[in-house]
């Protein structure tokens, strides 16, 4: 069996990963599944908090109980390690017709185990994955990026136009 080629965008903060995405999945067939996470604007104490949400909702949810974590300054503060492996990795599932949309991959989620070892499975697996991956070096964030069924593609500000028009017969054709 033919394994899906998975497209996975990587940049820098700021290049246009999910842009690109949102772009391309306007061309989209399949119904979609997997995650996006937000990361809300600093408060008063400067925190920001990320949250974990269905990429299918119409509404988005802040609570507790989807709130992956809290960085200040650029920094991590907190992690909440048991979301991603009970909220990320429901949202992982994905039915055979559907896309996987993973918006986005990043440092914050290395060390839920339960939520890594999700995310490598469905890159083995039949339904074909969206995915913009931080472009950061932690253990995890290699093994997806060099995964055998993954197409790596570099974002810029300079390529994505290019790159957009390059991606969109694949994205139709997934």
């Amino acid at each position: 069996m033919n394994r899906p080629q998975h497209i996975l965008i990587c940049g820098e903060r700021g290049a246009g990963k999910s842009t690109l995405i949102n772009r391309l999945l306007v061309h989209n067939r399949r119904p979609v599944f997997g995650f996006i996470t937000k990361k809300m604007p600093p408060d008063q104490n400067g925190e920001c908090k990320v949250y974990i949400h269905p990429a299918n909702s119409a509404s988005l949810q802040y609570t507790h109980e989807n709130l992956a974590g809290v960085c200040k300054n650029g920094k991590i503060i907190t992690v909440n390690i048991e979301v991603f492996n009970t909220v990320g990795m429901k949202l992982l599932q994905a039915p055979t017709g559907g896309l996987l949309l993973m918006d986005e991959l990043g440092f914050m989620e290395s060390k839920a185990s339960d939520f890594c070892s999700g995310v490598l499975a469905a890159l083995d697996g039949d339904v074909p994955v969206l995915a913009a991956v931080k472009n950061k070096e932690t253990a995890f964030l290699k093994a997806v990026r060099e995964h055998k069924n993954v197409e790596l593609h570099y974002v810029t500000t300079q390529n994505r136009d290019m790159l957009y028009r390059k991606l969109l017969s694949k994205v139709m054709g997934m």
